[in-house]
C-alpha cells in the first residue's frame, strides 16, 4: 500500500497526529520525517521487522552497521547506554542538538540493533515533534539519515520528491518543509576520551 504525507509543524501539532504516527509505529510502521539536521527514516526499536525493512531500502547489512536511535531526553538514554559522568556532561551540554554520540549499548537495546559492536548512536534532535513522538511511544525511534549519493539536493531535502521516491516503500512521509543538507555530527565517547567519527552540522571544535 501506497504511503501517506503528512504536514507537521515545528510546534502545536494536533494530538491527532501524534497519535496517529505513534499507532503506526507500533504496528511495526517505517516513517519518514525531518529533524534538526536532515530528514530521517525510522521505525520503533522494537519491531525487527520495520528494522529489516529499512536495512532493504537502504540496501545495508544489520551485522555491518552501526544503528542510531533517537531518545527523547536525557534520562531516557541511560535505559539503553552506559552513560559515565564524563559522558554525561557532554551530553547534557551539547543535547538536544545537531549531534550522534556513540556510547556503550546496555542489555536492554535489541540484539538486530547491536550485531556485536557493543555501542549504539544516540540522538536528542533539537526539534520538538519528533521527542513528542518518541516520547508517547515509550522507548526509542531508530534514525538513519536518507541515502545522498548520486541524488541532487533537492531529492533528499524537498519532502514532496522524498515522498514521490519513496512511497512504495514506507509508509508516511512527514512533511516539515525544506530540510538540511548535512547529517549530525558524530561523537564517541569511550571512558574519559572522545572521537570525532563524522563532521556535520554540529560543529566539532571543541572536540579536536
Amino acid at each position: 500500500m501506497a504511503a501517506e504525507i503528512k504536514k507537521i509543524y515545528d510546534r502545536n501539532n494536533s494530538q491527532e497526529l501524534i497519535d496517529q504516527v505513534v499507532k503506526l509505529l507500533e504496528k511495526g510502521g517505517v516513517i519518514i520525517y525531518p529533524t534538526d539536521t536532515m530528514y530521517a527514516m525510522g521505525c520503533s526499536i522494537q519491531s525487527q521487522q520495520a528494522v529489516n525493512r529499512i536495512c532493504e531500502i537502504k540496501q545495508i547489512k544489520p551485522a555491518k552497521n552501526r544503528f542510531s536511535f533517537i531518545c527523547s531526553d536525557l534520562s531516557s538514554i541511560a535505559n539503553f547506554a552506559k552513560v559515565s559522568d564524563f559522558a554525561f556532561k557532554l551530553l547534557k551540554h551539547y543535547l538536544p542538538g545537531p549531534y550522534t554520540f556513540v556510547l556503550p549499548a546496555s542489555s536492554k537495546v535489541p540484539s538486530v540493533l547491536v550485531q556485536g559492536k557493543k555501542t549504539v548512536g544516540i540522538r536528542i534532535p533539537d526539534y520538538q515533534p519528533i521527542l513528542d513522538i518518541v516520547k508517547q511511544l515509550g522507548h526509542p525511534l531508530l534514525t538513519t539519515t536518507l541515502p545522498q549519493d548520486g541524488l541532487e539536493v533537492e531529492e533528499y531535502t524537498d519532502p514532496s520528491l522524498i515522498f514521490e521516491r519513496y512511497e512504495n516503500q514506507v509508509d508516511l512521509v512527514l512533511d516539515g518543509g525544506y530540510g538540511g543538507h548535512f547529517p549530525s555530527s558524530v561523537i564517541e565517547i569511550s571512558e574519559d576520551s572522545v572521537e570525532i567519527i563524522r563532521e556535520g552540522a554540529g560543529d566539532v571544535s571543541d572536540f579536536d
